[in-house]
C-alpha cells in the first residue's frame, strides 16, 4: 500500500511534465519560465521532506502520509482553476506536497524489516517512481480528449481516494505501538536532526542529487525535449519518455536486492560508471564536419538518432535506478535511529536536484542554444560524484587499515624501487633482483 500510495503521489508530483507543455503554449512561456513551472512542485516536495521525516518518526507514517496526500489532492484540484503564470506557480507549490510522501514512506516502511532486507523493501517502495511513467502514458490522452484541467481534477480525485484507502488498510509502525504502550516519548526534533552535521550524510545527498534529482529532472524535461529535438507529437513524446521513466523506477527493486547481496558501495560504482558513459554520449551535440580530402572537401554529420537516444536513456534510467536504491540502503545501516531525518535530508537534496536542474536545462538552452547541454550538465555532476566517492572510500580504507599506506602504488613493481630493502635468509647475502 505504501508503494501504491507513493506511485499516485509521484504521478501527481510530475503532472506538469505533460500539462506544462500545453500551458507553455497557451501562455507563451520562455524555456526558463517553463523550467521554473515544472520544477516548482519539486521544490516544495523537497523542502518539506526533512520535517515530514521527523514527524513520521514522532507521529507515525499512517497519519502523516494521509495528511500529505489529502493536502496535495486539494492543491491539484485547485490547479485546474489557475489562469495566469503567477497563479500556476502558486498552485504548483501546493501540488509539490505530494513529493514529500517519499520521506514519510522511507521512515515508515523501514520499520517493518530487518537490516538485511531493508534494501529490497525500500527498493520495492521506491519503485513508486513509476508514477512518472503513469502520468506520461495516461495524461496525454486525457489532455487531448478533455483538456489539461481534467487531468488535474482526475489526478486529484484518485490521489484523495488512495489516501483514504492507505490509511484504512495499513497499521502503525511497531516502535510507535511500543511507545504508545510504554508511554515513552519520541526523540525531540533537535536530536533527530543531530546527524545532519556529518559530512557523510551530505555525501550521500550528493549521490541522490544525481540519481534521483537527475531522474526527476529528465522525467519532467524529456517530453519537451523529444517534441523540440525529434519533432514528435505530445502523445508519442510521452510514450518514449516512459522508456526512460519505467526502467528508472522498476529496476529500483533490483537495485535494492543487489545492494543487499553485494553491498551498496559496489552498486554505486556500477551506477556511476554506466551513467558517466551514457551522459557523455548523450551530451554530444549533432555536429556537421567538413574534412579537406584528397579529392576535395568531404562533408559528414554526427548525430544521435531517435532509436540510439532511447536505448541510451534506458541504460541511464537503469543505472540511476540501481543508485537510488543503493543510496537508501546506506541510511538504515549507518543511522538506524535517525532514518526519518537523514532520509529526509538526502531526499530533500535529491528533490532539489529535480527542481534546480529543469531550470538549469532551460537556462542552458537559452544561453548556449544547444539542446544536449542538459546532458552535459548531468555528465559533470556524475563525474564529480564518482570522484568524491572514490576519494572518500580511499580515505576510509586507509584509516581502517594504516598498513596500506606503506604499500607502493603498484605492488607488482615493488622490486623496481631502489629504496626497497630485501631481507635475506639467515647465512646468505641478499642480492637485489637483476632488473632493479
Amino acid at each position: 500500500m505504501s508503494t501504491i500510495a507513493f506511485t499516485a503521489c509521484f504521478a501527481v508530483w510530475t503532472v506538469f511534465s505533460i500539462i506544462g507543455v500545453k500551458i507553455k503554449q497557451d501562455l507563451g512561456l520562455s524555456e526558463a519560465q517553463f523550467g521554473l513551472l515544472v520544477g516548482t512542485p519539486i521544490l516544495t516536495g523537497s523542502l518539506v521532506r526533512v520535517f515530514l521525516g521527523v514527524w513520521t518518526e514522532q507521529y507515525g507514517g499512517r497519519l502523516v502520509n494521509l495528511l500529505v496526500m489529502l493536502s496535495a489532492a486539494a492543491a491539484t484540484f485547485l490547479l485546474s482553476y489557475a489562469q495566469t503564470y503567477p497563479q500556476f506557480l502558486l498552485a504548483a507549490l501546493g501540488v509539490g506536497l505530494a513529493g514529500g510522501s517519499f520521506a514519510v514512506g522511507v521512515a515508515y516502511v523501514s520499520k517493518f524489516f530487518p537490516k538485511e532486507r531493508q534494501g529490497a523493501a525500500l527498493g520495492i517502495f521506491g519503485a513508486g517512481n513509476v508514477g512518472a511513467a503513469v502520468t506520461k502514458f495516461a495524461a496525454p490522452f486525457v489532455m487531448l480528449a478533455l483538456g489539461w484541467q481534467s487531468v488535474a481534477q482526475i489526478w486529484a480525485g484518485v490521489l484523495a481516494l488512495l489516501a483514504v484507502a492507505f490509511f484504512l488498510t495499513t497499521k502503525d509502525e511497531p516502535d510507535l505501538l511500543t511507545r504508545r504502550r510504554t508511554g515513552v516519548k519520541p526523540q525531540a526534533t533537535a536530536a533527530q536532526l543531530a546527524p545532519l552535521r556529518k559530512l557523510q550524510v551530505w555525501r550521500f545527498a550528493l549521490y541522490y542529487f544525481f540519481v534521483f534529482g537527475g531522474f526527476v529532472a529528465l522525467a519532467l524535461w524529456l517530453p519537451h525535449y523529444l517534441v523540440a529535438v525529434y519533432h514528435l507529437d505530445i502523445v508519442a513524446a510521452g510514450m518514449l519518455a516512459a522508456a526512460y521513466s519505467i526502467p528508472g523506477s522498476l529496476f529500483r527493486v533490483f537495485g535494492g536486492w543487489l545492494a543487499d547481496k553485494i553491498g551498496a558501495r559496489k552498486v554505486m560504482y556500477l551506477t556511476f560508471g554506466i551513467s558517466v558513459i551514457c551522459a557523455f554520449l548523450l551530451s554530444y551535440p549533432a555536429t556537421s564536419y567538413v574534412v579537406d580530402g584528397v579529392r576535395g572537401p568531404i562533408a559528414f554529420r554526427l548525430a544521435t538518432g531517435l532509436v540510439p537516444f532511447v536505448i541510451l536513456l534506458f541504460a541511464l534510467g537503469f543505472a540511476m535506478s540501481l543508485g537510488k536504491a543503493a543510496v537508501y540502503k546506506h541510511i538504515p545501516v549507518y543511522y538506524p535511529d535517525h532514518v526519518g531525518s537523514v532520509g529526509g535530508l538526502v531526499g530533500m537534496v535529491g528533490g532539489l536536484g529535480g527542481f534546480i536542474m529543469p531550470i538549469a536545462f532551460g537556462a542552458l538552452n537559452d544561453l548556449t542554444g544547444v539542446w544536449t547541454s542538459c546532458f552535459m550538465l548531468l555528465f559533470v555532476l556524475v563525474a564529480g560524484a564518482l570522484t568524491w566517492m572514490h576519494l572518500a572510500i580511499g580515505r576510509m580504507e586507509r584509516a581502517n587499515a594504516p598498513q596500506l599506506a606503506n604499500l607502493p602504488e603498484l605492488p607488482e613493481m615493488a622490486g623496481m624501487s631502489k629504496t626497497v630493502s630485501f631481507a635475506a635468509p639467515a647465512g646468505r647475502v641478499a642480492n637485489p633482483p637483476a632488473h632493479s
